[in-house]
């Protein structure tokens, strides 16, 4: 809504205004472009027109989508999803992301899929081995060596320290 008010008020016209992404019509000025950096950061935005950073952004928007939202199972590799969706080669998309992340697209999507292992085992309300097919892992012993590389725990042992949490709360 921000971002749709303040182009708005420069008189620019769009197309569509998504999370993290604007379709202007039209050219837009140098004085109009940084009046519109300055009302975005004003909202705690940030206006970026670097190709690079967008394209970070946009490897990051996927993931987050793929593994906390997407109720769908990944029915292809996580690199031919990614290359399909950016419309890049997935070499080039990893050794970007690693160059300017500083850590490898493999390694942020797995930590992510992990966060998202973490969620489920809170919710305590699905098997080991459900939440292995809803996050696509081949079986609960990959899932589980993931999670131990990730946390430094196993997963029934993470799980166990959220009950013990709970009893240590409603003992107080």
């Amino acid at each position: 809504m921000v971002v749709k008010s303040e182009l708005e008020k420069l008189g620019l016209n769009y197309v569509t205004v998504e999370l993290g992404e604007a379709n202007i019509i039209g050219d837009i000025t140098e004085e109009q472009q940084e009046y519109f950096r300055i009302a975005l950061r004003r909202s705690g935005l940030e206006l970026m027109d670097d190709p690079k950073a967008i394209l970070i952004q946009k490897i990051k928007a996927i993931i987050v989508e793929l593994v906390h939202y997407s109720t769908e199972p990944l029915t292809k590799t996580f690199s031919i999803y990614l290359s399909e969706k950016m419309n890049h080669e997935y070499g080039y998309l990893s050794k970007l992301f690693s160059e300017v992340e500083g850590i490898t697209l493999e390694r942020y999507f797995i930590t992510h899929k992990i966060e998202r292992v973490k969620e489920l085992l809170v919710y305590d309300q699905l098997t080991l081995t459900e939440i292995a097919n809803i996050m696509n892992y081949s079986s609960v012993a990959h899932l589980s060596t993931q999670f131990k590389k990730i946390t430094a725990l196993t997963p029934s042992h993470f799980k166990g320290l959220k009950e013990i949490r709970s009893s240590i709360l409603n003992n107080k």
